[in-house]
Parts: C-alpha cells; sequence; structure tokens
C-alpha cells in the first residue's frame, strides 16, 4: 500500500510542486490538497491520509491550530510534516510543540521531500531542525524539569532518549548502544510512556525543554 498524502498549504504553486515530486513516487499517492488549517479536519476524515505536509502560516487557521484540531479529534490521527521556510520559526517551533511530527524546508530538493515523507510515515525516526532545538532550550522551565526529573527514566533508557534528540531511528539506535531493534522499540515505549508523550516528538521536546539534552 502506498503512502497516502493531503498537501495543506495556501500557495498553489507549492501545492503543485509537492504533487510533482510526491506523485512521481511509486510507493507514495497524494489524495487531497488544502489551502487552508481549516479544511484539515474534514478532509483527515474523508481521505483518512498517513501523512499531512502542513504549511504553519495560513490566512484563516494556521497550522499550529489546525494540528491541534487533528489530533484531538481523530482517533488515529495521521503524521503530520510541518512544511515551512525557515527552520527556526517560532511557528514550526509551536506546531512540533502542539504534536506535528517532523519539518521540511520549502527550499528542500525533491530527494529530501520525499525522504521527509517517508521518515515522518514510518515514525521509528525524528525531523527536528537544529534552529528548533534551540528554541526548546529558550522555553525550559522548571516544569518540564520537574516532570522530567519524575519520570525516572533508567541509565538506558537516558541513552535512548539522547539518541532519539539527535534524529536516530531505532536501528541506527540499535547500533549505537550494540543491542537489538526490538530492544530499542521497548525502551524508546518505555520513555514515551514515562514522560507521558504522544510520539518522539515530544518526548524530544520535553528533553530539551527540561535541559536533559542540550542544542547541538
Amino acid at each position: 500500500m502506498p503512502i497516502t498524502v493531503l498537501l495543506v498549504d495556501d500557495e498553489p504553486l507549492v501545492r503543485e510542486g509537492l504533487r510533482a515530486v510526491l506523485g512521481a513516487q511509486p510507493d507514495i499517492e497524494v489524495v487531497g490538497e488544502a489551502a487552508d488549517g481549516a479544511a484539515v479536519l474534514p478532509l483527515v476524515r474523508q481521505l483518512r491520509p498517513d501523512v499531512v505536509a502542513m504549511d504553519v502560516r495560513m490566512p484563516l487557521l494556521d497550522g499550529i491550530e489546525a494540528t491541534r484540531l487533528v489530533l484531538r479529534a481523530v482517533p488515529e490521527p495521521p503524521k503530520i510534516l510541518v512544511v515551512t521556510t525557515f527552520e527556526n520559526d517560532e511557528y514550526v517551533y509551536g506546531a512540533l510543540r502542539a504534536g506535528a511530527d517532523g519539518f521540511l524546508l520549502k527550499r528542500a530538493r525533491p530527494t529530501e521531500i520525499v525522504h521527509a515523507v517517508r521518515l515522518v510515515a514510518e515514525g521509528e525516526s525524528l525531523l527536528f531542525p537544529s534552529g528548533v532545538r534551540s528554541l526548546a532550550a529558550t522555553y525550559g522551565n522548571r516544569t518540564a524539569r520537574a516532570a522530567l526529573e519524575r519520570a525516572a527514566l533508567t541509565e538506558r533508557e537516558s541513552a535512548v532518549l539522547r539518541l532519539m534528540a539527535r534524529g536516530m531511528s531505532n536501528a541506527e539506535i540499535a547500533a549505537e548502544l550494540v543491542v537489538g531493534t526490538e530492544t530499542v522499540k521497548s525502551h524508546v515505549s518505555a520513555v514515551l510512556a514515562k514522560l507521558g508523550a504522544r510520539d518522539r516528538t515530544q518526548a524530544v521536546i520535553a528533553a530539551y525543554e527540561s535541559g536533559f539534552v542540550a542544542p547541538g
């Protein structure tokens, strides 16, 4: 089954370019388009895409609020890939904090666009820009630090979280720690459960906001 994608951007040329790049792939199918975040939830319910490529700056409803709506209203929500012009945009950070799964620069090369969609669809790696890491650290607070302390991660779980924050896939983490991939999956699940995180992105944001991981 191909990876199904919904394109959301108020610029027709951006949507046209993404459709051309993604539609040329045998394992990816663009199933719909929207010009504003207000149309996202109805289309997600109707089309059930695997991935939503979501612009963050739109006139009626921005990508942050659209992301929140989808994640709150859809039982098994799609992966959300933020599409942005600037990687250190606070809107991007807001969308990731709201639950988006990764980001994609509008100036990315076709191969990078395809890779980003596949990576987010798999859900085992993280697209987290360095600029947003700095923003996450800037927004750090005592609440985030206290929450991570309460999580009481084991030494191995802490190591896995640090490697997750570097954007490593489960296979890459397994190679780094010299353990099996299934062992890594178990550790990742434990980290998410202890942090109360919906996915890897939320866990990594908690790691940066708490100061557990430093940008760079």
